[in-house]
């Protein structure tokens, strides 16, 4: 490849993005392709019953900031039964939970935010705890896409800063391809911190939802990748003639770029872009590369960016044994996600 076919479309790892606490905070809505999202709009699968029941018992939940209506003697409300403040949507990918949880969030009045854990604990680790506690102080909502717990640090402070938002009358909804009392397991040693991940299941009404992951359904299992980088250039190429916002970068290059960003700002990052290329994919061995594109992949998901690759196919390119490790459900999400990119 020359510097001159390089150069018909801009490098992502050309960009340095920096952002504000408030800048921050406006990124935390759900994706664009759950703007209209709604309860009446979520389809649930008649295979799997459990679509149905989360749908009533999450509705139940919006109804939660619906007035209440006096009743009884001289006009006194009933006493509402005792309730969780937060609700938990457990279930495998692609089963219908973020449309849910964003269909939760423009129920709910504001201030209120939506975002995934990572994006959470990205934020409070780029704004530090008691700022980031002093952000979300007074809202009424805050939606959690993907909860996970990936090591004990991050179980103590997530931990820490729920508890907080929730006794001061936060209410708080999230959604997890792991039950909350299995969450940790296989990542680190979960029984030295069970008072922790029970303090936080503690504070969901749990729902479980079956099904199958509607982003395979119709995809062969790959993500399409170009036969050789000549190929992957000349469509690159073709997409930035017609004024289509693109970039193209090699896989490699990108990927150690990412790790001199902070993953708060990788939103940022790929900010006005329509399409990706990555020159030269290859699998990945080390874990930390491997959990920044995990970071970046959701990102680039939930802005419904296509990406145009060569090399190896990217749902192959979290490699050796990191499928069989404690990441597993965070790398096979990833993977579901690469597919639907790749195939946009």
């Amino acid at each position: 490849m020359t510097n001159e076919r390089q150069a018909v479309a801009p490098r992502l790892t050309e960009r340095t993005p920096s952002m504000s606490a408030v800048e921050l905070a406006a990124t935390l809505v759900p994706p664009r392709q759950f703007d209209t999202a709604s309860f009446e709009s979520y389809r649930p699968d008649p295979d799997y019953p459990s679509q149905s029941e989360a749908l009533g018992r999450i509705t139940a939940f919006a109804d939660g900031w619906k007035p209440v209506k006096g009743g009884g003697f001289f006009g006194r409300s009933k006493k509402t039964a005792d309730v969780k403040p937060g609700i938990y949507l457990d279930g495998g990918f692609g089963v219908g939970k973020t449309h849910l949880l964003a269909a939760l969030w423009h129920a709910a009045p504001g201030p209120k935010y939506f975002g995934t854990f990572i994006e959470y604990t990205a934020l409070i680790g780029a704004l530090g705890y008691a700022e980031a506690v002093k952000l979300f102080r007074g809202s009424k909502f805050i939606a959690i896409d993907e909860f996970e717990l990936d090591d004990p640090g991050d179980t103590m402070l997530m931990t820490r800063f729920l508890g907080e938002l929730a006794a001061g009358g936060t209410r708080l909804a999230a959604t997890s391809n792991t039950p909350p009392n299995a969450l940790g397991e296989g990542r680190f040693a979960a029984a030295d911190f069970l008072r922790e991940i029970q303090a936080i299941a503690d504070r969901f009404e749990i729902v479980r939802i079956d099904g199958l992951d509607y982003r395979r359904r119709d995809l062969e299992g790959h993500a399409v990748a170009f036969t050789s980088d000549d190929a992957l250039l000349e469509a690159v190429e073709r997409r930035a003639a017609a004024g289509e916002p693109i970039t193209l970068d090699s896989f490699t290059d990108l990927v150690e770029h990412l790790g001199s960003i902070h993953p708060s700002r990788y939103i940022k990052l790929i900010e006005g872009i329509d399409a990706i290329g990555l020159q030269g994919v290859v699998p990945l061995l080390n874990q930390t590369d491997a959990l920044r594109l995990v970071a970046f992949v959701d990102r680039v998901y939930d802005a419904q960016i296509r990406i145009l690759a060569s090399g190896t196919p990217l749902d192959e390119v979290f490699a050796g044994d990191m499928l069989d490790g404690g990441y597993r459900k965070k790398y096979l999400r990833a993977t579901s996600r690469l597919i639907a990119s790749a195939t946009l």
